[in-house]
């Protein structure tokens, strides 16, 4: 059982002028398309992956959400996961354990908001199998050329996992006969200190590039110390029609495992820790072969990755420990066509997933196994008229099976998806489009470990139904996207509190709903300000059941971000703000207890740029806000398992770039 899974079973103010801009935002880009027929400029573009090839510059996916490199340098961002957050608008919960890896959740799955997302690094699926967040931290913050967000459900081509959407992290291409490097130092309240170091050299047909990165901080709660160390390096050689590369990767971290605290003892002193001796650490290493190879209208890729983990920890306070050795292996191999004619063009694309991951846990409560291996089938094909129009559609069929010899069970399954899509742009700045489909989640080993079923038994596949309209109105200087979407699922895989006699477990709930709006938007208000701001509202509950009409748990039902950003010469600065609504507690599914008080909080940084140096200072929860956004229990009216978020923190950084 994976730490934080283990640790985590034992009122502010909205902020009206945010609303305010964000309007004005959708007003501003109604007005540049109400001129569209007198401008030439069309939908901002931006090379995206979202079929798993490069996509036409001129004709993005659906609703897909692009972070550039240059956005990230601005921001003075350190790690994919902040980057995810502050720039992507996607809610992150505060991480129960180890380094910044805020659990993310792209459409109101609470707890399991990282299971139902899949994060790919170039292509190669990071989400984890066991139940834990993808390790975003250890990917090299200045190797990212971009990261693409893609709402909603995409298990045809990415499979378990992707109803509420994919991630798509990529690093920078290869550049011939080029050079360059940077150093960076950072120092900070609560103990914070680090460095890291990035290289990078090019030559006719070949290059290579290497990360270092470490860190230390004694963080704000007692207890909460964290250290990471990461390196990486990728050789590759290319040519104009090929590219072939090895990629390498280690990541070592240690932490503290403050645990959770009753509302008497949040009340009295939030940083405190309840278990001041426990600890945790991980070991993650990974290597991936990868290729992609032109022939004339026919692209080929493929990425083989193999990957090993070690998580460990131990529990004084329980006088329990446990280590978990996880190995697992992928191979990618898919094919795509591209035949033009005339004003249209059809892209066709087939490919198979072959994945095999085993898990071996040795506990003082207990040593268990277990092992997963998949195969899958996957067809696309999209047809592009007169470049304004889109129709798009593909399936995917994967066989499974899932084996444990301590849970004594061996089962072979199958799940398939589907999709359709649409888009049309009626005018050069304007384009609305259309989804639909089904996607599905197979519970993973540690949710098969721990649930009320009988000895043999396993959790049912889950499936969602998927529908999603949208429209995306403006041009590069002034963009707003809104989307409206709903998620029907059966047998929804969720940790039910209530189950097993009220000790709780792992459990396929009664049909669900996930609903709601999604709108984001940027404004380029002069040459050096920019506005950018997203907004969510989620009405996730029950459809039928003993809890039919309730709210799930841990989903607030708005969320808020805002973000304006100043460039003038040699300086840059930025500022945020982020407001989430209340939510239920973890086990209120019968909707009888106070939600958890919503919160806002405030970011900043300011930095110069001296030649080659730049030095900058970030703030976090500038107000020094006391709140939460974890609390797991409330009974008889007393809230416990709760996770308090940081205080005031603030950093010093200098960089210098060679």
């Amino acid at each position: 059982m994976h730490i934080a899974y283990f640790q985590a079973r034992c009122g502010g103010s909205r902020p009206r002028f945010a609303l305010r801009t964000l309007s004005a935002l959708i007003l501003s880009a109604l007005a540049v398309a109400g001129h569209a027929a007198d401008t030439a400029q069309p939908l901002s573009a931006v090379v995206v992956s979202a079929s798993r090839f490069p996509n036409d510059p001129t004709f993005p996916p659906v609703a897909a959400t692009v972070i550039t490199a240059e956005q990230i340098r601005d921001a003075g961002i350190d790690n994919a996961n902040e980057a995810i957050r502050k720039l992507g608008g996607v809610y992150g919960r505060q991480s129960l354990a180890g380094p910044r890896d805020f659990p993310l959740d792209l459409r109101g799955f609470g707890p399991n908001g990282d299971q139902n997302m899949v994060i790919l690094l170039d292509g190669v699926r990071i989400s984890e199998n066991e139940l834990s967040t993808p390790l975003l931290s250890s990917i090299p913050i200045d190797s990212i050329e971009r990261i693409e967000i893609v709402r909603g459900g995409s298990s045809v081509l990415y499979g378990s996992g992707a109803t509420g959407g994919s991630i798509q992290i990529i690093t920078r291409r290869p550049q011939a006969n080029s050079g360059h490097g940077s150093l960076v130092g950072e120092v900070g309240s609560q103990g914070q200190r680090g460095a890291r170091a990035q290289v990078s050299r090019g030559w006719d047909n070949m290059s290579i590039d290497a990360s270092y990165a470490k860190s230390r901080s004694d963080n704000w709660r007692d207890n909460a110390q964290s250290s990471q160390e990461n390196l990486s390096t990728t050789v590759q050689w290319f040519a104009s029609d090929w590219r072939f590369g090895l990629r390498a990767s280690l990541a070592r971290s240690d932490f503290g495992l403050p645990g959770s605290l009753s509302q008497a003892q949040y009340e009295a002193n939030p940083r405190q820790s309840t278990k001041p001796q426990d600890r945790g650490s991980y070991d993650n290493d990974s290597v991936t072969a990868f290729l992609e190879r032109r022939f004339g209208a026919f692209d080929v890729a493929a990425e083989l990755a193999h990957r090993e983990k070690i998580s460990r920890a131990n529990y004084l306070s329980s006088g329990s420990s446990a280590q978990v050795n996880i190995r697992g292996t992928q191979f990618s191999p898919r094919l795509r066509h591209v035949l033009t004619q005339g004003d249209w063009k059809n892209e066709a694309i087939a490919g198979i997933d072959l994945a095999e991951w085993t898990a071996y846990n040795n506990a003082s409560y207990g040593d268990s196994d277990a092992a997963q291996r998949s195969k899958a089938l996957y067809l696309r094909d999209e047809i592009e008229f007169a470049r304004n129009a889109r129709l798009a559609g593909g399936v995917r069929r994967e066989l499974f099976t899932q084996q444990s010899d301590s849970g004594q069970y061996d089962r072979n399954s199958a799940v398939h998806a589907w999709d359709l899509q649409a888009s049309y742009a009626p005018l050069p700045l304007l384009r609305a489009f259309a989804k639909t489909g089904q996607s599905y989640r197979l519970a993973t080993p540690d949710e098969n470990g721990y649930t009320a079923l009988p000895t043999g038994a396993v959790l049912k596949p889950q499936v969602s139904h998927d529908l999603e309209l949208g429209a995306t109105v403006g041009n590069s200087g002034r963009q707003v996207t809104v989307r409206w979407f709903r998620h029907r699922l059966r047998d929804e895989l969720y940790y039910d509190p209530t189950a097993n006699g009220g000790f709780g477990a792992n459990s396929n709930l009664a049909p669900t709903r996930h609903q709601g709006v999604e709108v984001e938007g940027r404004m380029q208000l002069s040459e050096t300000l920019a506005l950018n701001a997203s907004y969510q509202h989620i009405d996730a509950r029950f459809e039928d059941g003993a809890n039919s009409g309730k709210q799930l748990a841990l989903v607030p039902a708005n969320t808020l971000s805002t973000r304006i950003s100043w460039k003038s010469g040699q300086q840059s600065a930025d500022v945020g703000a982020r407001w989430v609504d209340r939510q239920r507690m973890g086990n209120d599914f019968a909707n009888t207890c106070a939600r958890m008080p919503s919160f806002t909080t405030f970011d900043a940084r300011y930095a110069l740029r001296v030649s080659a140096w730049e030095l900058a200072v970030t703030g976090t929860n500038l107000a020094d806000r006391k709140y939460y956004s974890q609390a797991y229990d409330c009974s008889g009216g007393a809230v416990s398992g709760i996770y308090p978020e940081d205080g005031r923190a603030v950093k010093f950084t200098a960089r210098y770039d060679f």
